[in-house]
């Protein structure tokens, strides 16, 4: 029995790792436990929540017959915000909260800006974290942009669930195609339309051929796309899925590999077919034969936090000052952490349980003072995790009769093998289990709660200095708080003094928080001396001392004053362990905080398989870049792993400058736990905010040719996507979890780790020679020095691509690898290419290390060996023809524009006839047909 339940434990976290957010499942065909969750910051409209049942309605019969008749939605969770009136229809939510929402229904990055889009920042096929879609887009406001909501969700969709990727290109829309024309970058090339610069000044539009550009040899900046209203193309839905003729993804048959999408790109040029029909949904359904049932909605409203604390109180934890630590962090927990309003109960539990605190709703500081009365005074007996639990069920269900939604946040620290008898009982209750394990022997099968409720994974090691504990419990707060309730971390430091017995540093307090700021220092004998001066110099007096629990604590009244703090901690006595840490509030509701949060990609891991650590800075929905951003990793034994994380679209960074900080993590030294902190700091006029449009986002219709004219959508806002706001200085700290690692071994292993995969090569030409660009990978994935490059070429892509051994090699004996992470330059002559009449040269690079192994090929450049032409005299100019005009191009035959002149003056139209043919032969003989 003991076998088959780590068996089935194993097999939990196999299923659920790297998905720590979502509680999507799929039964039938069908997913269940889709969350649509309304933010707090989104006016009331009932209209919203009706549009939204519409939209899903429409998608899930789109999706059917997309997926060939696979995949439908089943059943849908919508969340209400709290400030929303109450209404009958509206429920309790159980597992469901804003942090485990799959679409968010919120305002904009930017005022103005509509546009849908998916966070995505991990690799192809892998799942994406969230869909934002906003208010005035779900009413239909913006339909004639972005196609039909039902149809654009699906679209989404696929970037959520199945990580596949756009196959358009905004800062790449063109591309120099082997057939020698301008193409504009889409998947298929059978979706037809012209290319024009369209530009309006209140009602008057005037369109002109688009001019080739001198530098890129493409189309100029301002040409775009205009596709036909009436196609008959099927696929894609990833490239313009409001297109009424498309119904399909590009497969294999119709996918275009030339075009530089983000697809190609991220998904080693397979279609988007290719990566949904290889992922764990497809494997694991058949095509249906009926068509699926409507979507089945729940309305749940958010209510009040819930939350009883299950503390471990068992011999084991007099140990290592286990005891006294844990009610440090309580203390830290319940004096700042926890929201106003909040209900909070407590239990203590060894071998035997004990409720100590019905559930108490916090509305000042005497009810926080009364709770913290009720912590642990004293370490012995057992460890009976499940008679905790059940008592925490008791005090829940004292209060409030159901425990749907209520929170259990069970601190352990020993191993418990009656642990598993009450998972069943877990799982029903609709508890969310908050774990925290404390030290190396804290039980397993504790995870198995946590994961399948939806609840969070903390591990603290013994180390006090390294803060995991207070780290812990501070990253315990409300996942359906508004933003600016939530109390945020500035700042987790600790040190172990012995020669040197003073803790110097500062804190930056930026203009985003400020409110209820609250200083903490914990020691380990006595208490030291604390000095802390703000901004101006004015020293900070009347720090509550605890002597019991070795803490000291200050609340700043109102809000702090923007700048930096210092403070200065003096030890009595060597070997003091002294930390300090730093809360506060956003200063003002109406304007966002910067935020910081930090994950790993998975939750469990087995060596060798390297890992990658995310840290994703945003204000508000905003991409903060340019911060300095260090991960802290540490093992089951206290041993710290540190890590630059950056933001560099290299090595395990996906895309550059979108606000994730990312890099690989192969410094397994044991197995067992490890828990993941992030610290970042940016500094003034140093880090900025992005304005740049999100990465994966629904093409924006620039309007639609319809009999030959264009009819022109809204311009979107002009960006310039360069411009980017300067930031003052900041700084954060986020706790990213525990992950557990398995089959480290502790003999000598030789190189197990390639280059990293060079995924932002870039080519151009500069007259004979062709340029290259690219960032190093390291010898070890991107830390380290490679030992070589290879730089291949050849006139097929394909050939590149799957044939890479086999084609021409370019000399780089006096190519030296940098460090990882540095920008390399080399440029060659690509001499005689064999292939008969190619038009592209096309490179790709590996490298290699000191021990021959060899990276996956890069991405694949490519440079023209042509000057195309555009489709129209680059000095066409006229306005935006009236009803019954036709708008001249290369798709418009001669004969029809001689036969209409020849319908008003006969003579004329000879004298024009004649002309036209000469012009069209001389055109001809020199440039090929580029229309669509």
């Amino acid at each position: 029995m003991g076998l088959f339940r780590s068996v089935v434990f194993l097999l939990v976290l196999h299923l659920l790792q790297g998905s720590d957010t979502s509680l999507i499942q799929l039964n039938n065909n069908g997913y269940e436990g889709v969350i649509i969750a309304i933010d707090p910051a989104v006016p009331e409209d009932g209209k919203i929540i009706e549009q939204i049942k519409d939209m899903v309605t429409a998608a899930s019969t789109y999706l059917f017959e997309a997926t060939e008749k696979r995949f439908f939605f089943k059943n849908v969770s919508i969340l209400i915000p709290e400030n929303w009136k109450e209404n009958s229809e509206y429920k309790r939510p159980k597992l469901e909260s804003y942090e485990h929402a799959d679409v968010l229904v919120a305002p904009p990055t930017l005022p103005g800006r509509d546009e849908p889009y998916t966070k995505q920042f991990t690799a192809c096929g892998e799942k994406g974290e969230y869909i934002h879609l906003t208010p005035d887009f779900v009413l239909g406001k913006s339909e004639s942009e972005y196609g039909p909501s039902g149809r654009l969700f699906v679209h989404e969709w696929a970037h959520l669930r199945w990580g596949v990727f756009d196959e358009y290109n905004e800062d790449e829309p063109y591309y120099s195609a082997t057939s020698k024309k301008i193409e504009a970058t889409r998947c298929p090339t059978g979706i037809t339309g012209i290319n024009r610069v369209y530009t309006c000044q209140g009602d008057s539009c005037v369109t002109r051929a688009c001019r080739i550009d001198s530098k890129t040899k493409l189309y100029e900046k301002d040409c775009q796309f205009f596709p036909e209203k009436d196609q008959t193309e099927k696929a894609s839905i990833m490239f313009m899925q409001g297109i009424d003729s498309v119904v399909e993804f590009c497969k294999e048959n119709n996918h275009n590999r030339e075009a530089p999408s983000l697809q190609n790109k991220m998904c080693n040029s397979r279609s988007t077919w290719d990566v949904i029909s290889n992922s764990e949904d497809f494997k694991n359904t058949t095509s249906m034969v009926a068509p699926p049932p409507p979507p089945v909605f729940s309305l749940l409203k958010i209510s009040q936090r819930i939350m009883c604390l299950v503390l471990d109180k068992s011999g084991s934890m007099a140990g290592s000052n286990r005891l006294n630590r844990m009610n440090q962090a309580a203390k830290h927990f319940l004096m700042q952490t926890i929201e106003n309003g909040s209900w909070v109960g407590m239990v203590h539990f060894d071998s035997t349980a004990y409720i100590k605190s019905k559930l108490i709703q916090i509305t000042s500081s005497n009810e926080r003072n009364k709770l913290l009365e009720s912590l642990p005074t004293a370490a012995s007996g057992g460890t009976s995790i499940c008679r905790g639990i059940k008592s925490a069920f008791q005090v829940l269900t004292g209060t409030y009769p159901q425990i749907d939604g209520s929170e259990i946040v069970l601190l352990t620290d020993g191993e418990d093998n009656t642990a598993g008898s009450c998972v069943d009982e877990v799982r029903q209750s609709g508890a969310i289990i908050h774990f925290i394990a404390l030290g190396p022997s804290a039980d397993q099968a504790v995870i198995e709660m946590s994961t399948i409720t939806g609840g969070k994974h903390k591990y603290a090691s013994d180390e006090a200095a390294n803060n995991g504990l207070i780290d812990a419990f501070a990253a315990l707060v409300s996942g359906n708080a508004d933003l600016s309730q939530q109390s945020l971390q500035l700042e987790s430091k600790g040190l172990t003094l012995n020669n040197n017995l003073w803790m110097n540093g500062t804190v930056i307090i930026d203009s985003t928080v400020g409110k209820d700021t609250f200083f903490l220092v914990t020691w380990n004998g006595q208490s030291p001396t604390i000095s802390l001066w703000d901004p101006n110099g004015k020293r900070m007096e009347n720090f509550t001392v605890d002597t019991d629990s070795k803490i000291a604590y200050l609340s700043i009244p109102g809000t702090a004053k923007v700048g930096v703090w210092t403070y200065s901690l003096q030890a009595k006595q060597n070997s003091e362990i002294l930390t300090i840490t730093v809360n506060s509030r956003a200063a003002n509701s109406s304007v966002p905080p910067i935020t910081v949060n930090a994950k790993m990609n998975k939750d469990t891991n087995s060596f060798p398989s390297p890992m990658i650590v995310y840290a994703e800075i945003l204000q508000g929905f905003v991409p903060i870049l340019g911060a300095n951003v260090t991960a802290f990793i540490e093992s089951n034994s206290g041993k710290t792993e540190v890590l630059q994380l950056l933001d560099n679209g290299a090595g395990a960074d996906s895309f550059k400058n979108d606000g994730v900080y990312s890099r690989y993590f192969t410094a397994y030294s044991e197995n067992g736990r490890y828990s993941l902190k992030v610290r970042v700091h940016g500094g003034t006029n140093a880090a900025t905010r992005s304005i740049r449009h999100p990465a994966n986002r629904a093409a924006y219709i620039p309007g639609w040719v319809v009999d030959g004219k264009i009819e022109g959508n809204p311009p979107r806002p002009k960006i310039d996507e360069d411009t980017q706001t300067p930031l003052e200085s900041f700084s954060r700290t986020a706790s990213g979890g525990a992950f557990v690692v398995s089959n480290v071994s502790n003999l000598p292993l030789p190189d197990l780790y390639p280059p990293s995969q060079i995924t932002d090569l870039e080519a151009t030409r500069d007259g004979d020679n062709i340029s290259l660009t690219w960032t190093a990978p390291g010898d070890d994935f991107d830390v380290g020095k490679a030992q070589q490059y290879i730089i291949r070429i050849n006139g097929s892509l394909l050939d590149l691509r799957d044939n890479f051994d086999d084609a021409l090699q370019v000399n780089t004996t006096d190519l030296l690898p940098k460090e990882a992470n540095s920008e390399e330059t080399f440029a060659f002559k690509p001499g005689n290419i064999s292939e008969e009449n190619a038009t592209h040269i096309f490179i790709a690079i590996q490298s290699v290390d000191k021990s021959n192994l060899t990276s996956k090929v890069s991405n694949i450049a490519q440079v023209a060996l042509f000057i195309p032409e555009a489709d129209s005299s680059p000095d066409e100019t006229q306005p935006n023809p009236s009803p019954g005009e036709n708008l001249p191009n290369s798709g418009v035959s001669i004969s029809s524009l001689v036969l209409s002149v020849v319908g008003s003056v006969a003579l004329v139209s000879i004298i024009l006839s004649t002309a036209v043919c000469i012009l069209n032969k001389k055109k001809n003989s020199r440039r090929p047909r580029t229309e669509f």
